[in-house]
């Protein structure tokens, strides 16, 4: 499938879910769309005919509340079915607020605990350079999310260890639930404290399929270091009235804004 079309089906797909459930984070999700669109339909060594082979790429959604978009792309895989997506957050289905990777095929980890997600990711891959599979791992990190403290953690394990199988990508929408990330608990200059870790760090257009596959292509033939993606995003990339808006961090949209939203991103 066309990356552009993954992309634009998956932003149909997270409105829906969060529709339906009237509950989850649009926000959030919606700008992580063409990164995922890339990672899954272009990047990744996946696919759901062999979900446990050992030597498969590894994703790992450390802001796990932005799972509307992870269910997104691994329906469009063929992970699960399409009409499942209808019962994301209901009590009858199997699609939580959080990925639970003991429910959902495709799901590498568990998360939903900000920071976690990260550390996990860490292990897989120092796991993978030890037993020397071939297999990557990719995590995508909120930029609220880095406030943790255990994300800084994580990232000097990866530097120490020298993680060059690991590409951490941090969602840099510039928001957070309670408004601008410089405002609540700014976690800049992530440049300089990226490369003072140990990574390799590029700084990218997040919405831009040719500099997102270039990244991906840096961070392969790179070794030695880990890498971190620096991604300029926008929280609500797609819908005119959720975009750049913290008020969209968690909530659903009514009727009339549901239909304004799917004309839009179709």
């Amino acid at each position: 499938m066309d990356t552009q079309v993954f992309a634009k089906k998956m932003r149909r797909y997270i409105l829906d879910e969060i529709y339906t459930a009237q509950s989850g984070h649009p926000g959030g999700s919606l700008s992580i769309v063409d990164l995922l669109s890339v990672l899954y339909n272009e990047e990744m060594n996946v696919s759901a005919d062999r979900a446990d082979d050992e030597n498969r790429d590894r994703f790992v959604l450390s802001k796990g509340h932005a799972c509307p978009a992870l269910y997104a792309a691994l329906a469009l895989k063929g992970y699960i079915p399409v009409e499942d997506l209808k019962k994301f957050r209901n009590i009858d289905g199997y699609l939580e607020g959080h990925p639970d990777m003991k429910k959902i095929k495709g799901v590498d980890m568990s998360s939903g605990s900000l920071g976690q997600g990260i550390s996990a990711a860490c292990g897989m891959a120092l796991i993978g350079k030890r037993e020397n599979r071939p297999y990557r791992v990719y995590t995508i990190l909120g930029d609220g999310e880095t406030e943790e403290g255990q994300v800084w953690e994580a990232l000097m394990f990866a530097g120490h260890y020298k993680l060059d199988n690991l590409c951490v990508i941090i969602d840099h929408n510039n928001l957070q639930i309670d408004g601008k990330i410089q405002d609540v608990m700014n976690p800049e200059p992530f440049h300089e404290k990226l490369q003072a870790f140990g990574f390799n760090v590029i700084k990218i257009d997040g919405e831009n399929p040719d500099r997102i596959r270039g990244a991906f292509k840096f961070a392969r033939e790179h070794y030695g270091r880990p890498t971190a993606i620096i991604a300029d995003t926008e929280k609500g990339h797609g819908v005119s009235f959720m975009a750049g808006d913290p008020a969209w961090h968690g909530k659903a949209p009514n009727k009339e804004q549901y239909k304004q939203a799917i004309k839009e991103v179709e």
